[in-house]
């Protein structure tokens, strides 16, 4: 199985994936990491998804910063493609089954489990709450479709604030969001610094949740917010990433008590987001059981190599 990122050997599922592969029974099984820049030359991103279709050693990969490259320039190579995928216009795993290359994008069921594990019943329907995401990407996408599912009722957010950088990021998201929920109230903003992200944070209601998205604090340094931010009281703060310097989290942290915030950040997104893709990958019917068993075995490794 593959790992087709940016900086794949400081990720912790190249310590865990053994302590996996031993539990779940996958004798043999081996994750390789690939490291590509992000925005590299199309035929790339073509290259390695024609050797996993054509090797029969590769059994699939996990794909993280280059879903929507290896979608734009690959997606014709697959025999089938998920719903999510054709909608979200990306790829995070790539499997085989009955002799077919297949693609999904398992971020919208992620997301959702991962949101679940610390968000309250009921937290919007009960509280009128709101959602400011910053960053436009595919996490970003796959939490609005979750939130923003009509199926979840009166359980919405208000409003959804959605904040990028450049305007056809914007574009993108909002096209997206246009068919799963045309009658949802988002805002789409380009912020060009900290600052401007503050402002559109100090107008939040309480019981609000705020997301980082965009990469900082991991991939890159800083946060999206300046250190004279405040959060709405009673507020979730959601830190997608796991490791790096977290500068978000640490800003949601210096506010936990007096504002009453609950704070989490990316390791159950990242547990959810590799368990989803194993599944597919080695043909496993994920199970509550199973994927407990996976999470007790990634906090105890956790626990000992201090990864935060």
């Amino acid at each position: 199985m593959y790992f087709i990122g940016v900086t794949t050997a400081g990720s912790s599922i190249m310590k865990l994936f053994p302590l996996w592969a031993e539990a779940l029974d996958l004798n043999g099984a081996v994750l390789k990491g690939v490291d590509i820049q992000p925005n590299a030359e199309p035929e790339v991103y073509r290259n390695i998804v024609e050797f996993i279709k054509n090797d029969p050693l590769s059994q699939g990969a996990l794909v993280t910063t280059h879903k929507v490259n290896v979608y734009q320039t690959s997606a014709d190579l697959f025999e089938y493609l998920d719903p999510y995928a054709k909608l979200f216009g990306e790829l995070s795993s790539i499997s085989k089954k009955d002799g077919r290359l297949e693609g999904y994008a398992k971020d919208a069921v992620s997301a959702g489990l991962a949101l679940e594990a610390f968000m309250p019943g009921g937290f919007f329907r009960d509280n009128g709450g709101e959602v400011m995401i910053m960053g436009s990407g595919g996490s970003a996408i796959a939490i609005c479709s979750y939130l923003l599912n009509r199926g979840r009722g009166a359980d919405v957010p208000t409003r959804v604030i959605i904040t990028a950088r450049r305007q056809i990021k914007l574009d993108e998201i909002k096209s997206i969001i246009g068919r799963i929920n045309p009658d949802a109230n988002v805002e789409y903003h380009v912020v060009s610094n900290a600052e401007e992200s503050d402002i559109l944070l100090n107008g939040m209601k309480p019981y609000s949740l705020v997301v980082n998205a965009t990469g900082m604090g991991k991939d890159r340094p800083g946060s999206p917010l300046t250190e004279c931010c405040v959060f709405p009281e009673k507020s979730l703060a959601w830190e997608l990433n796991y490791r790096g310097k977290l500068d978000f989290m640490r800003q949601a942290l210096a506010q936990k008590e007096a504002r009453g915030i609950c704070v989490e950040d990316g390791w159950a997104y990242f547990i959810y987001g590799w368990t989803q893709v194993i599944g597919e990958v080695f043909h496993i019917e994920m199970t509550d059981d199973i994927v407990n068993k996976c999470y007790k075995i990634a906090n105890k490794f956790r626990s000992i190599h201090a990864v935060i």
